[in-house]
Protein backbone atom coordinates (compact mmCIF):
# COMPACT_ATOMS: atom_id res chain seq x y z
CA UNK A 1 0.00 0.00 0.00
CA UNK A 2 1.30 3.49 -0.90
CA UNK A 3 2.72 4.97 2.30
CA UNK A 4 2.24 8.55 1.11
CA UNK A 5 -1.45 7.89 0.56
CA UNK A 6 -1.69 6.54 4.09
CA UNK A 7 -0.10 9.73 5.40
CA UNK A 8 -2.40 11.94 3.32
CA UNK A 9 -5.42 10.16 4.72
CA UNK A 10 -4.12 10.38 8.28
CA UNK A 11 -3.45 14.12 7.92
CA UNK A 12 -6.99 14.81 6.69
CA UNK A 13 -8.56 12.74 9.49
CA UNK A 14 -6.47 14.67 12.03
CA UNK A 15 -7.38 18.05 10.57
CA UNK A 16 -11.09 17.31 10.34
CA UNK A 17 -11.35 15.09 13.47
CA UNK A 18 -13.59 12.86 11.39
CA UNK A 19 -13.24 9.72 9.27
CA UNK A 20 -16.37 10.63 7.34
CA UNK A 21 -15.23 14.21 6.72
CA UNK A 22 -11.80 13.05 5.59
CA UNK A 23 -13.41 10.58 3.20
CA UNK A 24 -15.58 13.30 1.66
CA UNK A 25 -12.56 15.58 1.36
CA UNK A 26 -10.41 12.93 -0.32
CA UNK A 27 -13.15 11.27 -2.36
CA UNK A 28 -12.78 7.99 -0.47
CA UNK A 29 -15.31 5.75 1.27
CA UNK A 30 -15.23 5.96 5.06
CA UNK A 31 -14.23 2.29 5.21
CA UNK A 32 -11.15 2.99 3.08
CA UNK A 33 -10.16 5.90 5.33
CA UNK A 34 -10.41 3.62 8.35
CA UNK A 35 -8.33 0.96 6.59
CA UNK A 36 -5.62 3.52 5.73
CA UNK A 37 -5.34 4.70 9.33
CA UNK A 38 -5.28 1.14 10.66
CA UNK A 39 -2.60 0.15 8.15
CA UNK A 40 -0.48 3.17 9.12
CA UNK A 41 -0.81 2.37 12.82
CA UNK A 42 0.25 -1.24 12.17
CA UNK A 43 3.15 -0.08 10.02
CA UNK A 44 4.47 2.30 12.69
CA UNK A 45 3.51 0.20 15.69
CA UNK A 46 1.83 3.14 17.42
CA UNK A 47 -1.68 4.30 18.26
CA UNK A 48 -2.18 7.50 16.25
CA UNK A 49 -5.81 8.41 16.84
CA UNK A 50 -8.08 8.29 19.86
CA UNK A 51 -11.57 7.35 18.71
CA UNK A 52 -14.70 8.15 20.71
CA UNK A 53 -18.37 8.12 19.82
CA UNK A 54 -18.30 11.88 19.29
CA UNK A 55 -14.96 12.74 17.72
CA UNK A 56 -11.53 11.60 16.67
CA UNK A 57 -8.39 13.24 17.98
CA UNK A 58 -4.67 12.60 17.62
CA UNK A 59 -2.72 10.88 20.38
CA UNK A 60 0.66 12.25 21.45
CA UNK A 61 2.35 10.06 18.84
CA UNK A 62 -0.30 11.12 16.32
CA UNK A 63 0.40 14.83 16.87
CA UNK A 64 4.12 14.29 16.29
CA UNK A 65 3.44 12.33 13.11
CA UNK A 66 0.93 14.93 11.92
CA UNK A 67 3.47 17.78 12.07
CA UNK A 68 6.15 15.70 10.35
CA UNK A 69 3.72 14.43 7.73
CA UNK A 70 2.65 17.92 6.63
CA UNK A 71 6.25 18.85 5.86
CA UNK A 72 6.94 15.52 4.18
CA UNK A 73 3.88 15.71 1.92
CA UNK A 74 4.67 19.31 0.99
CA UNK A 75 8.24 18.30 0.09
CA UNK A 76 6.98 15.43 -2.03
CA UNK A 77 4.58 17.66 -3.95
CA UNK A 78 7.45 20.03 -4.67
CA UNK A 79 9.70 17.18 -5.79
CA UNK A 80 7.00 15.86 -8.10
CA UNK A 81 6.96 19.18 -9.93
CA UNK A 82 10.66 19.98 -9.68
CA UNK A 83 11.60 18.63 -13.10
CA UNK A 84 8.43 19.62 -14.92
CA UNK A 85 9.62 22.46 -17.10
CA UNK A 86 6.31 22.61 -18.94
CA UNK A 87 3.54 24.00 -16.72
CA UNK A 88 1.05 22.15 -18.91
CA UNK A 89 2.25 18.98 -17.18
CA UNK A 90 1.20 20.19 -13.73
CA UNK A 91 -1.21 17.67 -12.27
CA UNK A 92 -3.40 17.18 -9.23
CA UNK A 93 -6.46 18.62 -7.55
CA UNK A 94 -6.92 22.19 -6.34
CA UNK A 95 -9.72 23.07 -3.93
CA UNK A 96 -10.61 26.78 -3.83
CA UNK A 97 -13.36 28.90 -2.30
CA UNK A 98 -14.46 32.30 -3.60
CA UNK A 99 -17.41 34.71 -3.33
CA UNK A 100 -20.42 34.00 -5.53
CA UNK A 101 -20.29 37.27 -7.48
CA UNK A 102 -16.57 37.04 -8.26
CA UNK A 103 -16.92 33.43 -9.35
CA UNK A 104 -19.90 34.18 -11.59
CA UNK A 105 -18.76 37.46 -13.14
CA UNK A 106 -14.96 37.22 -13.21
CA UNK A 107 -13.48 33.79 -12.65
CA UNK A 108 -15.73 31.12 -14.17
CA UNK A 109 -16.17 32.85 -17.57
CA UNK A 110 -12.36 32.93 -17.93
CA UNK A 111 -11.62 29.54 -16.37
CA UNK A 112 -11.43 27.63 -19.70
CA UNK A 113 -8.17 29.42 -20.54
CA UNK A 114 -6.56 28.09 -17.35
CA UNK A 115 -7.95 24.58 -17.78
CA UNK A 116 -6.83 24.45 -21.41
CA UNK A 117 -3.32 25.49 -20.38
CA UNK A 118 -3.21 22.86 -17.61
CA UNK A 119 -5.18 19.83 -18.82
CA UNK A 120 -4.02 17.56 -15.98
CA UNK A 121 -5.27 19.80 -13.17
CA UNK A 122 -8.65 19.21 -11.54
CA UNK A 123 -10.48 22.03 -9.77
CA UNK A 124 -12.98 21.90 -6.91
CA UNK A 125 -14.65 25.31 -6.63
CA UNK A 126 -16.79 26.34 -3.69
CA UNK A 127 -18.74 29.60 -3.97
CA UNK A 128 -19.93 31.03 -0.67
CA UNK A 129 -19.94 34.25 1.34
CA UNK A 130 -19.30 32.60 4.70
CA UNK A 131 -15.87 32.47 6.31
CA UNK A 132 -14.72 28.96 5.52
CA UNK A 133 -12.09 27.23 7.65
CA UNK A 134 -9.26 26.94 5.15
CA UNK A 135 -7.39 24.19 6.98
CA UNK A 136 -10.27 22.19 8.43
CA UNK A 137 -12.19 22.13 5.14
CA UNK A 138 -9.15 21.26 3.06
CA UNK A 139 -8.94 24.35 0.83
CA UNK A 140 -5.67 25.08 -0.95
CA UNK A 141 -6.56 28.75 -1.23
CA UNK A 142 -9.48 31.06 -0.58
CA UNK A 143 -10.37 34.26 -2.41
CA UNK A 144 -11.87 36.71 0.06
CA UNK A 145 -13.20 40.27 0.10
CA UNK A 146 -12.87 42.54 3.13
CA UNK A 147 -10.89 42.38 6.37
CA UNK A 148 -9.30 39.05 7.22
CA UNK A 149 -9.41 38.35 10.97
CA UNK A 150 -7.77 34.91 10.78
CA UNK A 151 -4.11 35.38 11.73
CA UNK A 152 -3.30 31.68 11.26
CA UNK A 153 -3.23 31.95 7.45
CA UNK A 154 -1.26 34.05 4.97
CA UNK A 155 -3.20 36.84 3.22
CA UNK A 156 -1.87 37.94 -0.18
CA UNK A 157 -3.44 41.32 -0.98
CA UNK A 158 -4.37 41.49 -4.67
CA UNK A 159 -6.34 44.69 -5.18
CA UNK A 160 -9.16 46.86 -3.84
CA UNK A 161 -12.68 47.16 -5.20
CA UNK A 162 -14.32 50.62 -5.39
CA UNK A 163 -17.77 50.88 -3.82
CA UNK A 164 -21.01 52.53 -4.88
CA UNK A 165 -24.29 53.39 -3.16
CA UNK A 166 -27.43 52.39 -4.97
CA UNK A 167 -31.15 51.81 -4.59
CA UNK A 168 -33.91 50.52 -6.81
CA UNK A 169 -35.84 52.89 -9.05
CA UNK A 170 -39.09 51.92 -7.31
CA UNK A 171 -37.63 52.69 -3.89
CA UNK A 172 -36.43 56.13 -5.02
CA UNK A 173 -39.83 56.91 -6.54
CA UNK A 174 -41.39 56.25 -3.15
CA UNK A 175 -38.83 57.89 -0.85
CA UNK A 176 -37.06 60.36 -3.11
CA UNK A 177 -33.41 60.57 -4.13
CA UNK A 178 -31.09 61.51 -1.23
CA UNK A 179 -28.92 64.50 -2.09
CA UNK A 180 -27.04 64.93 1.21
CA UNK A 181 -26.05 62.80 4.17
CA UNK A 182 -28.74 64.54 6.20
CA UNK A 183 -31.36 63.15 3.82
CA UNK A 184 -30.51 59.62 5.01
CA UNK A 185 -32.63 60.23 8.11
CA UNK A 186 -35.67 59.75 5.87
CA UNK A 187 -34.37 56.60 4.17
CA UNK A 188 -33.89 52.90 4.84
CA UNK A 189 -30.74 50.81 4.57
CA UNK A 190 -30.65 47.14 3.71
CA UNK A 191 -28.41 45.83 6.48
CA UNK A 192 -25.70 43.30 5.71
CA UNK A 193 -24.22 41.39 8.65
CA UNK A 194 -22.23 38.22 9.11
CA UNK A 195 -23.40 36.41 11.11
CA UNK A 196 -27.08 37.17 11.62
CA UNK A 197 -27.70 38.69 15.03
CA UNK A 198 -24.66 40.97 14.91
CA UNK A 199 -24.95 44.74 14.67
CA UNK A 200 -24.93 46.51 11.31
CA UNK A 201 -22.33 49.23 10.83
CA UNK A 202 -24.90 51.50 9.20
CA UNK A 203 -24.12 53.77 6.26
CA UNK A 204 -20.33 54.08 5.88
CA UNK A 205 -18.40 56.78 4.06
CA UNK A 206 -14.86 58.12 3.92
CA UNK A 207 -13.90 61.58 5.09
CA UNK A 208 -10.21 62.31 4.79
CA UNK A 209 -8.45 59.29 6.29
CA UNK A 210 -11.38 58.32 8.50
CA UNK A 211 -14.28 55.96 7.98
CA UNK A 212 -17.47 57.47 9.42
CA UNK A 213 -20.77 55.73 10.04
CA UNK A 214 -24.36 56.90 10.17
CA UNK A 215 -26.89 54.63 11.91
CA UNK A 216 -29.90 54.05 9.67
CA UNK A 217 -33.29 52.42 9.91
CA UNK A 218 -33.92 49.27 7.92
CA UNK A 219 -36.49 46.50 8.00
CA UNK A 220 -34.45 43.84 6.19
CA UNK A 221 -31.13 42.31 7.27
CA UNK A 222 -29.30 39.75 5.13
CA UNK A 223 -26.09 37.73 5.36
CA UNK A 224 -25.33 36.98 1.70
CA UNK A 225 -24.44 39.11 -1.30
CA UNK A 226 -27.22 37.58 -3.39
CA UNK A 227 -29.76 38.39 -0.68
CA UNK A 228 -28.33 41.91 -0.34
CA UNK A 229 -28.79 42.67 -4.02
CA UNK A 230 -32.22 41.03 -4.17
CA UNK A 231 -33.46 43.02 -1.17
CA UNK A 232 -32.33 46.21 -2.88
CA UNK A 233 -34.08 45.27 -6.12
CA UNK A 234 -37.17 44.52 -4.03
CA UNK A 235 -37.27 48.13 -2.88
CA UNK A 236 -36.22 47.65 0.75
CA UNK A 237 -33.56 50.34 0.83
CA UNK A 238 -30.10 51.58 -0.07
CA UNK A 239 -27.11 49.24 -0.32
CA UNK A 240 -23.35 49.86 -0.45
CA UNK A 241 -21.67 47.40 -2.77
CA UNK A 242 -18.69 46.92 -5.09
CA UNK A 243 -19.49 48.17 -8.58
CA UNK A 244 -18.62 44.67 -9.79
CA UNK A 245 -21.80 42.73 -10.44
CA UNK A 246 -24.10 45.76 -10.62
CA UNK A 247 -23.44 46.83 -14.20
CA UNK A 248 -26.48 45.23 -15.85
CA UNK A 249 -28.97 46.55 -13.30
CA UNK A 250 -27.47 50.05 -13.38
CA UNK A 251 -27.51 50.06 -17.18
CA UNK A 252 -31.15 48.96 -17.31
CA UNK A 253 -32.22 51.52 -14.72
CA UNK A 254 -33.44 48.91 -12.21
CA UNK A 255 -30.82 50.23 -9.83
CA UNK A 256 -29.72 53.87 -9.54
CA UNK A 257 -26.46 55.13 -8.05
CA UNK A 258 -26.95 57.68 -5.26
CA UNK A 259 -24.69 59.92 -3.14
CA UNK A 260 -21.67 59.39 -5.42
CA UNK A 261 -19.53 61.68 -3.24
CA UNK A 262 -19.95 59.41 -0.22
CA UNK A 263 -18.90 55.89 -1.14
CA UNK A 264 -17.96 53.31 1.46
CA UNK A 265 -14.24 52.52 1.77
CA UNK A 266 -12.89 50.19 -0.92
CA UNK A 267 -12.89 46.49 -0.09
CA UNK A 268 -9.57 44.63 -0.19
CA UNK A 269 -9.43 41.43 -2.22
CA UNK A 270 -7.02 38.84 -0.82
CA UNK A 271 -5.92 35.29 -1.48
CA UNK A 272 -5.63 33.26 1.71
CA UNK A 273 -3.51 30.14 2.03
CA UNK A 274 -1.84 28.11 4.75
CA UNK A 275 1.54 29.41 5.80
CA UNK A 276 3.30 26.18 4.98
CA UNK A 277 6.88 26.22 3.77
CA UNK A 278 6.26 24.52 0.42
CA UNK A 279 3.10 25.48 -1.42
CA UNK A 280 2.50 23.03 -4.30
CA UNK A 281 3.50 24.49 -7.66
CA UNK A 282 0.06 23.87 -9.16
CA UNK A 283 -1.49 25.97 -6.38
CA UNK A 284 1.03 28.78 -6.85
CA UNK A 285 0.38 28.80 -10.61
CA UNK A 286 -3.39 28.92 -10.06
CA UNK A 287 -3.07 31.72 -7.51
CA UNK A 288 -0.91 33.74 -9.91
CA UNK A 289 -3.55 33.24 -12.62
CA UNK A 290 -6.29 34.44 -10.26
CA UNK A 291 -4.21 37.49 -9.35
CA UNK A 292 -3.67 38.35 -13.03
CA UNK A 293 -7.41 38.06 -13.75
CA UNK A 294 -8.31 40.37 -10.89
CA UNK A 295 -5.61 42.92 -11.70
CA UNK A 296 -6.84 43.14 -15.28
CA UNK A 297 -10.52 43.51 -14.36
CA UNK A 298 -10.64 45.55 -11.12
Amino acid sequence: MNKLELLRTFVRVTELSSFTGAGESLGLPRSTVSEHVQALEELLGARLLQRTTRKVQATQDGRVLYERSKDLLAHMEELEGLFRQDEAQLAGRIRVDMPNVMARDLILPRLPQFMDAHPLIELEISTTDRQVDLLAEGFDCVLRVGAQPDQSVVARLLCSMPMINCASATYLQRYGVPQTLADLADHHLVHYVRPLGSRSAGFEYVQGNKVLRIPMAGRVTVNSTDGYKSACLGGFGIIQVPALGMGDELASGELVAVLPDYPAPPLDVSLLYAGQRHLPLRVRVFMDWLAAILHSQL
